[in-house]
């Protein structure tokens, strides 16, 4: 199974209704926690230390980033690949797509 991961609702539920809603939405919020923002775990989430690096740069790092937080803290699932997309004003976006596990 292949998900976009931030194309899912952003509200938290916190009572999945089943295993795939609850890893899709652990990676959600992995992907979009900062890291040192999370009180008991500093590790938790993504640096955000490439967002002023030149954009090709910042994709690389950030692609690192995620698929090794996801691998840290959501084993369940692979990333299967990340996409990016950019804006005239310079704004970087991005997908991630992953693949859950056999559950």
């Amino acid at each position: 199974m292949e998900i976009d991961i931030l194309a899912v609702p952003k509200e938290i539920d916190f009572a999945p209704d089943n295993e795939v809603k609850e890893i899709i939405q652990n990676v959600r919020t992995i992907c979009t926690t900062p890291k040192y923002s999370v009180p008991m775990d500093r590790a938790f989430g993504v640096d955000i230390k490439m967002l002023d690096r030149p954009t090709p740069k910042a994709m690389a790092a950030l692609q690192a980033e995620l698929t090794q937080a996801i691998r840290k803290y959501e084993p369940r699932c692979k990333v299967k690949r990340i996409f990016f997309e950019g804006n005239k004003d310079g704004r970087l976006n991005f997908k991630v797509r992953i693949i859950v596990n056999e559950i």
